[in-house]
């Protein structure tokens, strides 16, 4: 099937543990993480019943979840990435401590230097500065931190796609996922609606009537109105070994300025992306990578520079594997543990 997007040649044979009505859901579920199992299953030839049956096995196993998290705009608030370097013996430790920092929004364990890479998220540069990161250097087993700050993200794992569908039903999904703009200001009480669908990005209004204790009138009006405020970011993930993608792969570069928004269309038909962002420090440009093996790094690199005149690939750093995505925590194997450590709202 075509999903439309440039696919590597010859990069490796993953041990893939879904079907391929699996990856169809999921690939669906990413496009549209909200979509109704009614229309869903006429775009996928399925019956609705079935297709609900298929992601509880898959959500209940950890292997999926849908999720929904701030959209860490740099413009909105403040996206960091913190590089950590831990004590002889002392990774362990850091690890549990961090995970715990609801700000600290994903752990990446490096097999090198760092030895934890961590996603930030704060209210402001002050807070940043002068809560997270201290707390970040004061966790036991850290030895030193390393801040670059995100200035632009030009795409992240949210864009991520198992590439599974054609593209008709990648139309039709796309299709489902619109929604009318909201452009005014959402109201403080739908915010308490932002840990539910942190947990359960599928969370309906009845769901969220029951867990907050308002009338369904009154859940639904609130859904709608985070749903159309465009404030939060819906993501369907996977347990990513599973999925056949076991190398995680960031590349710190070098991208003359002025190049930035081009870099970044260059290299945006490269389905295996996780994370294009703009940064701060001695290398201005991120670029994070889902592989097949650890072979797969020299050939995604000669496809960065073929298609990004200029880029310097300062260093390239292999992760071992994810503790927290986004909030939520993972298992050694990348399923995910049902476990949420969300990030705090952060309200004008």
């Amino acid at each position: 099937m075509n999903s439309g997007t440039q696919r590597f040649p010859s990069w490796g044979s993953p041990v893939v543990e879904f079907s391929e009505e699996d990856l169809a859901l999921l690939h669906g579920l990413q496009i549209a993480p909200r979509a109704p199992w009614l229309e869903a299953a006429e775009i996928l030839g399925a019956h609705p019943a079935t297709l609900a049956r298929r992601w509880e096995r898959l959500r209940s196993a950890g292997l999926a979840w849908i999720t929904a998290h701030l959209k860490g705009d740099p413009a909105e608030m403040v996206l960091a990435f913190v590089d950590v370097e831990c004590a002889p013996g002392g990774r362990d430790a850091a690890t549990a401590s961090l995970a715990a920092i609801p700000e600290v929004q994903t752990i990446d364990v490096g097999a090198s230097h760092p030895d934890l890479a961590l996603t930030v998220f704060a209210e402001s540069l002050v807070e940043c500065s002068e809560t997270v990161i201290p707390l970040i250097a004061e966790a036991p087993g850290v030895r030193r931190v390393q801040t670059h700050l995100c200035t632009r993200l030009h795409s992240g794992g949210h864009s991520w796609r198992l590439a599974a569908l054609d593209r008709a039903q990648i139309a039709a999904f796309s299709k489902l996922a619109q929604i009318e703009p909201f452009a005014g200001r959402v109201p403080a009480a739908c915010y308490d609606l932002l840990p539910i669908l942190a947990r359960n990005g599928r969370a309906s209004a009845a769901d969220i009537s029951r867990e907050l204790g308002r009338s369904p009138a009154t859940a639904h009006r609130q859904l709608s109105r985070v749903l159309s405020s465009g404030m939060l970011s819906f993501r369907c993930e996977v347990a990513q070994a599973r999925a056949g993608y076991p190398v995680a792969c960031k590349w710190l570069a070098k991208v003359p300025p002025g190049q930035h928004a081009a870099a970044a269309a260059a290299i945006g038909g490269l389905r295996n992306l996780r994370l294009v962002a703009s940064t701060t420090g001695q290398t201005n440009f991120t670029i994070m990578m889902w592989l097949r093996t650890v072979a797969d790094v020299m050939t995604a690199e000669l496809a960065l520079q073929e298609r990004i005149p200029g880029i310097e690939l300062v260093e390239s750093i292999v992760m071992l594997r994810a503790v927290k995505r986004v909030g939520v925590m993972l298992r050694p194997d990348g399923t995910t543990t049902g476990e949420l450590v969300a990030a705090p709202a952060l309200i004008d």
